[in-house]
């Protein structure tokens, strides 16, 4: 399992407690400090399209219009912020988010 998220992100923070909770141990990748490989936001993107960008993030009001209307590719790319998180990889399955649907994929027991 590999969970993509930010140390700061209260959200992530509880995902991740909940997952090892349950024994999971995933490997974390902050987006921040460790970045997105192109390859995996080319397939997030894929998976996701633009749910993929957190538009009520503090970094996406900090952005001007112009930048606003880039391609998503592009604006993940400068701001890896700007992705809502976490993405988790789990079992060849991509989940975006911490909702109740993610929560009983992941945490259902067994």
């Amino acid at each position: 399992m590999k969970f993509y998220g930010l140390k700061t992100c209260d959200t992530c923070r509880k995902a991740l407690k909940m997952l090892q909770e349950k024994g999971m141990q995933p490997e974390v990748v902050d987006v921040r400090a460790d970045g997105v490989p192109p390859e995996e936001l080319a397939r997030f993107l894929t998976a996701f399209g633009e749910n993929l960008i957190n538009r009520r993030s503090t970094t996406w009001r900090g952005l001007s219009e112009a930048e606003r209307a880039g391609a998503p590719a592009d604006l993940l790319a400068a701001h890896p912020t700007l992705m809502k998180r976490p993405v988790i990889e789990a079992e060849g399955a991509l989940y975006l988010g911490w909702g109740p649907d993610v929560r009983a994929a992941l945490l259902a027991e067994g």
